[in-house]
């Protein structure tokens, strides 16, 4: 009964036994064990590769991308009152994720607005990512390869990751942002469910599907710098569902959990205007984000608050205005006073 019971290896077959290991850690080579889940830290997604102090609690990171074809692009990180670089790792802050319109750039709030003043932001992190020129807060489809540039991944994997890891960010977030920045603040968080706790857009792209017209806009923009524009989305009709997978309206299920903040003007001459402005694009902005607003009621969305001003263009003192009706709502779901 004990007949397959193994017998010890005799003293020649012990040599030979050590011979063959020491032979196969020679020949074999030895890689880095990773315990479950943790990353590869030798292959960053993304990586600081120069830090700038700008001005009182403005810090830019530069910061190198794989999702980006291994570019570096620069993020600014406007920080809280006693964030302190030596204890970053340690202590985390409730944050606020600040998007950029087209044809702007990550400098774009702190250069045109006073969010660097606003004594209510001195309580969380406010981080203001470059997203190129017309990037529109997506993965560019790329006639179906894929690639650089994909914006989405970068905020929202590779970046996150980082400002979670090493500068300080929380996983409490809200985001926000204006025109392409405020379809992308409306898109991060219908596509990430449960990254955000709630989403403010300014004259935000809400609808780029709502008409020939709307389609027609966006198209052109996607064009700017001589792009190809459907490098972006891909066409229109022959790539729908990628356009509704990047429209906030065909999302609109999606938000219905979390508060959300729309504005926008009519397009008219308003009270923060020169005398005779107009602006065709805000116009049909104002219809697409009606046709937002009517649709998260219709879905159920548990909050939703719409500052629809009327008269008003495309221009960033009405962004600055609604950035600040905006942050009771922002900051409550942070739990952060105002």
């Amino acid at each position: 009964m004990f007949a397959n019971v193994p017998t010890a290896p005799s003293p020649l077959g012990a040599r030979l036994l050590l011979v063959l290991a020491v032979l196969l850690a020679t020949l074999v080579p030895t890689a880095p064990v990773l315990a479950a889940g943790q990353p590869d830290i030798a292959r960053p997604g993304a990586e600081v590769v120069a830090v700038t102090q700008v001005a009182d609690r403005q810090l830019d990171l530069s910061v190198r991308s794989r999702a980006l074809g291994g570019r570096t692009v620069d993020v600014r990180l406007l920080t809280p009152d006693g964030w302190d670089p030596h204890d970053r790792r340690r202590r985390h802050w409730p944050t606020l994720w600040l998007l950029h319109g087209c044809c702007g750039d990550y400098t774009s709030w702190t250069a045109m607005t006073d969010v660097a003043e606003t004594d209510s932001l001195r309580d969380v992190l406010v981080v203001m990512p470059e997203a190129g020129w017309n990037g529109w807060y997506s993965d560019w489809w790329n006639h179906g390869e894929g690639g650089d540039p994909a914006w989405e991944t970068f905020h929202t994997v590779e970046l996150r990751r980082l400002l979670e890891r090493d500068w300080g960010a929380g996983r409490d977030r809200v985001v926000a942002g204006l025109s392409m920045g405020g379809q992308g603040a409306l898109l991060y968080a219908a596509r990430h469910p449960g990254m955000f706790k709630a989403t403010a857009s300014y004259s935000g792209s809400a609808h780029p599907l709502l008409n020939d017209e709307s389609v027609a806009r966006i198209m052109g923009f996607f064009a700017g710098q001589d792009n190809d524009p459907l490098r972006v989305w891909g066409d229109p009709a022959a790539q729908r569902r990628i356009w509704q997978a990047h429209d906030p309206f065909h999302l609109a299920e999606r938000l219905r959990p979390i508060p959300v903040y729309l504005s926008c003007g009519d397009g008219t001459t308003g009270p923060l205007d020169a005398p005779g402005s107009v602006s065709a694009l805000e116009a049909d902005f104002n219809r697409q984000n009606h046709a937002l607003a009517a649709e998260l009621k219709r879905v159920g969305a548990k909050q939703v608050t719409t500052h629809f001003y009327g008269p008003g263009t495309h221009t960033w003192p009405y962004w600055e205005r609604e950035l600040h009706a905006s942050l009771p709502m922002l900051l409550g779901a942070l739990r952060v006073r105002d």
